[in-house]
């Protein structure tokens, strides 16, 4: 091969590399071949468009002409978009950790001319520093070791394989029984920073599965230490710079403790799963600000993410003209500009703007000295600021958008768009939702099958277990929400699709890739969470709700096996399962509210709003028309309305309540029993990071042990 071969793909990331002079190959049998022919090591790099420091590295290195040269020379260099790969991501990933390294983007990954990955890191400096090796270096030195048949290539070799071997090829089953879930929380609990929330250090990440996890378990249990932890990892998120307080949404994550400094791009799949657990935590509370996130960042994906009008796109970049955050960063000046006869100095109080700034000279905007809201003329006034500096940001040129429409974080964000819209009366969200829904059928559906990816015209890859977990989840909120019959039939296909291909014959759960794709040594098994819930936990949910959508036993049967086949590494690897351990609770503590009754009666409608306003996370709705009939062996079956009133009837396990026919009856009936809530710890302002941590990585590659999850 004599040039860049990434021109014809349709991920933003590789177009990102088309011009540079490394001889790029997108991962594939051509570029596995020409390795086997030439004898020349592959070296892999994985990234994402809206990464930062994968940025960095590509100006530094693959745009340098004497870089390129050399790896041009040494190696068969493949380029790899993680969120179109996840399956190669997660091996080489996995590579890392094997070897002692720390994980992220821009993932550097060096394989022996058979394909076999036997080193790596993340981000490599074009020059040398006092703790990392120049990457040029490291080129020479890695294909060296090749060349020569170093041992340590082996011994590498041989433990990967090894970790490979015990981490998806054998058993993870085990017991679990509901009594663990309070141990499982307590848990969970202990690892939170009881004053800024989330988990205790920087950086941190938000974990929407983990928030609700303890939200679930103050529910449960009705001890107020999980209620406050939730509270207060919600609230420094809500009202810290990780928060974009002028156009809505989360950054990926913030680099100090008090989320105050974020890394700026914004992910479609944090956002969804955060707006979910924002919902349950306002049913749960009713504080007006989880409400006003949930609108701004709806309204954030709503006029922002919409590719076609109707599907999600992925991200939007950390970057703009070359600098990270310039898109987001404002000087006092700017401020003051901006904010001209408006009493600017109360916007700069309350937001944190200072003429040194918080950040590089400029200030990340936030509320995290003005923590609670303020009377109402003073949130009105700021709103009026906020969306000046909107209209003046719109100006700016913006951060880089990854426009390839990806199933399983549509499934994400097309379940939340229900959820929400039911809950909060929001038809233009529900509506949302259906298109979504519908555009992801007609572009990455083929019959029952799925395709992961979709950009300009063209669909890519064969789906993995993520695409058809969350799409399936999603159609049974639709199905739950509007009552779209043809959504739970695709709910079904999409399951039977799951079972027929991916299903693990030998140990049981789904593998990550379908019997039918490219040839792998070991296909991934697991349940534990990356990026998305696990396709394994997510599954238990949606396999417990078609058993009781269709009383069948199947569902059932198969939603325990996909319960055995994993609980070994429960007590171990609890903070690594919690969607996992959330849709295990859903199968143990069901609640099933049927409602019976016409859906053009208004009186319905204000049974169904009764539900949706509770919390009530191991809910699932029913609502039947007069004529219609539950499968024989369901507790509501043959229940009916009550003097020709609709009717509502709350079933758990095999029994049902008395008929309900009043909405306040029905709400109080599903009222949790909660104790008053507990005052949060204050905490004292800390000097945040002075910038953004470069990953963390080994500078040599000698063997290393196996690291343990």
């Amino acid at each position: 091969m004599s040039r860049n071969l990434l021109a014809n793909e349709t991920s933003p990331y590789l177009l990102q590399h088309k011009d540079n002079p490394v001889h790029w190959r997108p991962w594939g049998k051509d570029a596995l071949e020409e390795a086997e022919r030439t004898g020349k090591p592959i070296l892999v790099s994985v990234g994402y468009a809206a990464c930062h420091w994968c940025h960095v590295m590509a100006h530094e290195s693959f745009e340098d002409g004497e870089t390129a040269k050399l790896m041009n020379d040494l190696f068969v260099n493949v380029k790899v978009d993680r969120e179109e790969r996840p399956d190669l991501d997660q091996m080489f990933q996995t590579v890392l950790a094997t070897l002692g390294q720390q994980g992220g983007w821009p993932l550097t990954v060096f394989l022996t001319p058979r394909g076999e990955p036997f080193w790596g890191g993340t981000y490599f400096p074009k020059e040398e520093t006092a703790s990392r090796p120049a990457f040029k270096t490291v080129l020479n030195d890695l294909a060296k070791l090749v060349r020569e048949n170093n041992s340590a290539v082996f011994q590498n070799l041989s433990q990967i394989n090894e970790t490979f071997e015990r981490q998806w090829n054998q058993s993870r089953a085990g017991g679990l029984t509901a009594s663990q879930l309070n141990q499982i929380a307590v848990r969970v609990g202990q690892a939170h920073d009881i004053f800024f929330g989330g988990l205790t250090g920087a950086p941190k990440f938000p974990n929407a599965p983990s928030l609700e996890l303890l939200l679930r378990a103050f529910i449960r249990t009705k001890v107020p230490q999980f209620d406050q932890l939730a509270a207060a990892t919600l609230d420094w998120m809500s009202q810290g710079g990780i928060y974009d307080h002028l156009g809505g949404g989360w950054a990926r994550y913030a680099i100090d403790e008090r989320w105050l400094i974020p890394h700026f791009e914004k992910m479609l799949y944090d956002n969804a799963q955060l707006i979910d657990a924002f919902t349950l935590a306002w049913q749960l509370g009713r504080v007006p600000l989880h409400r006003q996130r949930v609108e701004e960042t709806m309204g954030w994906m709503l006029r922002e993410m919409l590719v076609e009008g109707a599907g999600f796109a992925s991200s939007l970049d950390a970057d703009s003209e070359g600098e990270e955050g310039k898109f987001y960063l404002w000087s006092e000046a700017e401020i003051d500009a901006a904010l001209t006869g408006t009493f600017a100095k109360r916007f700069k109080d309350v937001y944190g703007v200072t003429r040194e700034g918080n950040y590089k000279g400029k200030n990340v905007l936030n509320r995290l000295n003005a923590m609670k809201s303020l009377a109402g003329a003073d949130e009105l006034m700021l709103k009026k600021q906020r969306e000046k500096l909107f209209a003046v940001r719109e100006q700016r040129t913006r951060p880089g958008r990854d426009d390839k429409v990806l199933a399983d974080w549509n499934g994400l964000a097309i379940a939340t768009l229900a959820n929400a819209g039911a809950i909060f009366r929001n038809t233009d969200w529900t509506g949302g939702a259906i298109r979504a829904f519908q555009f992801v059928c007609d572009k990455l559906g083929d019959g029952d099958r799925l395709y992961h990816s979709y950009r300009a015209g063209k669909r890519t890859q064969a789906g993995f277990a993520d695409d058809y977990a969350q799409m399936a989840r999603a159609a049974l909120y639709l199905w739950e929400l509007t009552g779209d019959a043809a959504a739970l039939k695709r709910a079904q296909a999409w399951a039977r699709e799951l079972n027929e291909h991916f299903w693990d014959q030998t140990f049981g759960g789904y593998c990550l890739t379908p019997d039918y794709g490219e040839p792998v040594k070991t296909r991934i098994r697991s349940a534990f969470d990356s990026q998305v819930p696990s396709a394994n936990a997510t599954m238990i949910g949606v396999l417990a709700r078609l058993h009781i959508a269709t009383g069948s036993q199947d569902y059932r049967d198969r939603a325990n096996l996909l319960l055995q086949a994993f609980a070994g590494d429960v007590n171990t690897a609890y903070a690594q399962m919690t969607s996992y351990i959330n849709n295990f609770e859903f199968v143990a503590s069901a609640t099933q509210i049927v409602i019976v009754g016409d859906v053009t009666d208004s009186r319905t409608h204000t049974l169904i709003q009764a539900v949706l306003g509770r919390p009530l996370p191991n809910r699932l709705l029913l609502v039947m028309r007069p004529d219609e009939r539950l499968p024989e062996g369901h507790p509501a079956f043959g229940k009916t309305m009550e003097g020709g009133l609709p009717t509502a009837y709350i079933c758990t396990r095999t029994e049902c309540s008395a008929p309900i026919t009043s909405p306040v009856t029905l709400s109080q009936s599903l009222l949790p029993d909660l104790p008053p809530p507990v005052p949060q710890p204050q905490a004292q302002p800390r000097a945040p990071a002075a910038g953004p941590r470069r990953p963390q990585i080994r500078t040599q590659p000698p063997p290393r042990a196996p690291a343990r999850r």
